[in-house]
């Protein structure tokens, strides 16, 4: 009899519980696995704030299910919005269809908690979805473009005063991503950037909780010096359209107030008939099994679970908690299917990071490092591409590395901009074409042995390899050019250059081939038969290069091999310094100069659309439709 597993979001802890389900039944056809979430992606929510502010696209950010989920084909996904569930006839009740199921999993996440507060519903704005952060953007945008044309000095000021409500990870990476986007927005809309004005209110007196007092110190050091004002120990008691009114009294004038002071469990699960803990979210137990529900389980910030090796705590709504409840939740279902041994959710987290901008992070590790400043960034970015390696998705591995990186706008990033541009790629042609042009000579000149060279096509061995030496003779087919070579060395020694000077003889990379490398060459090519095919084919290589380059057509593979070339050439101890130029244009031309004026034009582009299709097929906005 056919189990059904359904799981219902596509949030970090439904991924996780996905994945293993579906890696683990993949084979057994008695299981169906169903993936069910309103968006046909997922959103990598950590990094909304740069959604928000303008930092990256909000496509950066989105996840199509189908790339991430195309190597488990036992995972089927469903693109629709969940209604109810019920118990009774064991089947999720979608607004298109109707999923049957055996075993449940409750992953829908959370949304922002504004705990009674008059007015946010209307005028605050949130950061707990796509949504709200593209919405957010927008507002800014058209905040900053009606003050360029707002003559009151006192509504101008207004509509220039961000403020955020709430100094958790949220808020505060909030803040610091406005930090960045004012300037430029100043710039962009002709405003004075000292009309500008970036505020945090917190109902306690101190930020970012969650780490130790030396990250809330220099988290706040850093806020201060930037000059945002930091409002502790007062809370909200009203947000209106131009203004918030805190417990204290004060009034700041305002159009921007952005809710960022609470989370609680995704409103769509109140009418799921499981009991409730603090806000909102399902009580489960130490197998994220559901209270009072039979083979339904929950995860991720939906759940409440008191966790006792946190001190009761109950388990923290973020990422590690969020995949780690997914995974334990997976296990248990494993385990009533095959009859094996419960897992108790055991929470681990390695620590905790916190960007404050582009450039500037606080980060506490593993109960006992202290990260800040670029450090700390560049650790964010790491867990951050450790994350898609750990999901196998190496496509979204490269785009997070592209918008973060390559394609970044204004200098917004952990290198200040230094990685990132949009230069104009036909001043790469004339080196492009230059640089073939080197590689179809050198090929040529091979192939028919011009200027006293001996043919690389011919019958004779010109590798001046020991190995290779003539078995009649004992004299290597190299042996005649080495000669002239030490005739040379007598009348000159090797000096090192980068560049040629009359009368110096040029000295190689290497002057003897290392122990380890000879070894390898020797498997490659053990005796002279071997040796004549490969210096066939590298002439043939060197030719093919030279003419790629010089029509732009796979340049960055291209260029790639020509590095690998030079490094062989330079182990073998064939390869001058004075021509060490190689590498470094091999690698400028990476930066896409076929696409100029070649026929990466047209190559890459095609390129890339086939490979998507045949690794991932057609990603949909709606999964799941017949």
């Amino acid at each position: 009899m056919t189990k059904h597993i359904v799981i219902v979001g596509a949030g970090y802890a439904g991924i996780a519980a996905a994945r293993l389900l579906g890696k683990t039944f993949k084979k057994q056809d008695d299981v169906t696995v169903t993936l069910i979430d309103k968006n046909s992606f997922h959103t990598y929510m950590t990094e909304l704030h740069e959604v928000a502010a303008g930092r990256v696209e909000a496509n950066a950010i989105k996840y199509d299910l189908q790339r991430i989920f195309k190597k488990y084909p036992k995972v089927r996904l469903v693109t629709d919005k969940v209604l109810e569930i019920d118990y009774e006839q064991k089947q999720v009740i979608a607004e298109h269809q109707k999923l049957p199921f055996d075993y449940l999993l409750l992953a829908m996440g959370g949304e922002a908690n504004d705990f009674g507060v008059k007015g946010v519903k209307e005028h605050g704005f949130t950061l707990w979805s796509i949504e709200a952060a593209e919405r957010l953007h927008d507002h800014i945008i058209d905040a900053c473009y009606r003050a360029m044309r707002e003559h009151d000095e006192e509504k101008r000021c207004a509509l220039l005063t961000f403020t955020v409500i709430g100094a958790g990870f949220t808020g505060i990476e909030m803040i610091g991503e406005l930090i960045d986007w004012v300037p430029v927005l100043a710039r962009e809309f002709k405003l004075d950037p000292d009309e500008f004005s970036l505020k945090v209110v917190e109902a306690t007196p101190q930020i970012l909780a969650m780490v130790t007092e030396k990250e809330q110190v220099k988290a706040r050091k850093y806020l201060e010096k930037k000059g945002v004002e930091l409002i502790l120990a007062d809370g909200v008691a009203s947000v209106e359209e131009a203004s918030l009114t805190l417990s204290s009294g004060r009034i700041i004038p305002t159009y921007t107030s952005i809710w960022t002071a609470g989370v609680q469990a995704n409103s769509d699960a109140a009418d799921f008939g499981i009991e409730t803990g603090r806000a909102q979210r399902l009580v489960a137990n130490e197998y994220m099994e559901a209270k009072g529900k039979e083979q339904v389980y929950v995860a991720g910030d939906l759940v409440y679970y008191e966790d006792p090796n946190q001190d009761g705590k109950p388990t923290p709504q973020i990422v590690q908690a969020a995949e780690q409840t997914g995974h334990t939740a997976a296990q248990n279902i494993i385990a009533a299917i095959t009859g094996g041994k419960k897992h108790s959710f055991k929470g681990k987290y390695d620590g905790f990071m916190v960007s404050i901008g582009s450039k500037y992070g606080v980060a506490f590790l593993m109960d006992k490092y202290h990260l800040s400043g670029f450090m700390a960034m560049a650790v964010k970015h790491m867990v951050n591409l450790l994350y898609f390696f750990t999901i196998r998705s190496f496509f979204y591995m490269g785009a997070y590395v592209r918008h973060e990186f390559f394609d970044i706008k204004n200098k917004r990033n952990i290198f200040g901009g230094h990685t990132s541009g949009k230069g104009n790629l036909l001043w790469s042609v004339p080196l492009r074409v230059f640089y073939g042009s080197v590689w179809l000579y050198e090929g040529i000149k091979k192939a028919f042995g011009l200027f006293g060279t001996t043919s690389w096509l011919g019958d004779d061995v010109v590798f001046p390899f020991e190995w290779l030496a003539d078995p009649v003779s004992g004299a290597s087919a190299a042996e005649a050019t080495s000669s002239a070579s030490q005739a040379v060395t007598e009348v000159a020694e090797p000096i090192f250059g980068l560049s040629y000077a009359y009368g110096e003889q040029p000295m190689t990379v290497l002057s003897e081939m290392p122990d380890w490398f000879e070894a390898i060459m020797q498997f490659i090519m053990p005796n002279q038969d071997v040796a004549l095919f490969m210096q066939k084919f590298m002439t043939i290589a060197e030719i093919a290069i030279g003419l790629a380059l010089i029509v732009g057509a796979f340049v960055w593979i291209v260029s790639a091999a020509t590095v690998a070339l030079v490094a062989m050439f330079s182990l073998s101890g064939m390869f001058y310094w004075v021509n060490i130029w190689f590498v470094p244009v091999a690698i400028a031309l990476m930066n896409g100069a076929g696409r100029s004026f070649g026929l990466d034009y047209w190559i890459m582009p095609w390129l890339g659309r086939f490979l998507d299709k045949k690794v991932y097929g057609r990603p949909r906005h709606i999964y799941g439709q017949k």
